[in-house]
């Protein structure tokens, strides 16, 4: 029997050993990868073309949203399963919209975890009982895979993506550039480019965006709010 190959994406060390342990103990899984950012998982899944990836939304340099994105552009027949500790509707509208066949809170079930992972392999959906009496499948739609993360009724870039991330965790343009191997003039682009594409004009409200539109975490919030 074929196992399924599966990269974990987990910035909490302990979150993933604890996921690794448990799948390893399934014989037709087989983790192939573990990295600990979205950028890292873009690199390592285009390198090992895992069959699933199982994907924490809240990340440092790039979200896991974003991350899913970029991936499921590189590499058609992966699948991405999101594992979040916050079930808000945002996150799980911007994890579908990014092209996740399912949603499971970190407080699942070892068995639900597994069965879930099966089940997006074969080319379903799984979602947390939880999440699924929310989730409104038939109003799905289709991945944007030509490089636009789909974010309300707007379309941001990936490195706009990338650059609103970093504002709303605070980052300034010079650390922004620095992160993204970018020049300050070109992050203030950027910058000013979301601005006029969201009609938000401070950083307070990027910030507000990022959260209400899933690409952080509500907890990632600063004092800036």
């Amino acid at each position: 029997m074929k196992a399924i190959k599966v990269l974990l994406v987990e910035d909490h060390v302990i979150v993933r050993e604890g996921l690794r342990t448990m799948l390893a103990a399934e014989p037709d899984i087989q983790i192939v990868g573990e990295v600990s950012n979205g950028r890292e998982a873009v690199a390592v899944a285009i390198q090992l073309e895992p069959d699933v990836v199982l994907m924490d939304i809240a990340m440092p340099l790039c979200n896991g949203i974003e991350a899913t994105r970029q991936i499921l552009k590189s590499i058609r027949s992966a699948k991405v399963l999101v594992l979040s500790a916050h079930s808000d509707d945002s996150y799980v509208q911007s994890a579908m919209e990014a092209g996740a066949c399912g949603f499971l809170l970190k407080q699942t079930s070892a068995h639900d975890a597994c069965k879930a992972i099966r089940v997006v392999y074969g080319g379903g959906t799984f979602f947390t009982p939880s999440v699924a009496k929310r989730a409104i499948v038939r109003n799905q739609k289709t991945p944007d895979r030509r490089g636009n993360l789909k974010t309300s009724n707007h379309k941001l870039s990936a490195r706009e993506a990338e650059v609103l991330q970093l504002i709303a965790e605070g980052k300034t343009n010079k650390e922004t550039a620095s992160e993204l191997g970018i020049s300050i003039k070109t992050v203030e682009k950027h910058r000013e480019n979301l601005m006029l594409k969201l009609n938000i004009h401070e950083t307070a409200g990027l910030t507000r965006y990022a959260i209400e539109a899933g690409i952080i975490e509500s907890s990632v919030q600063l004092t800036i709010l």
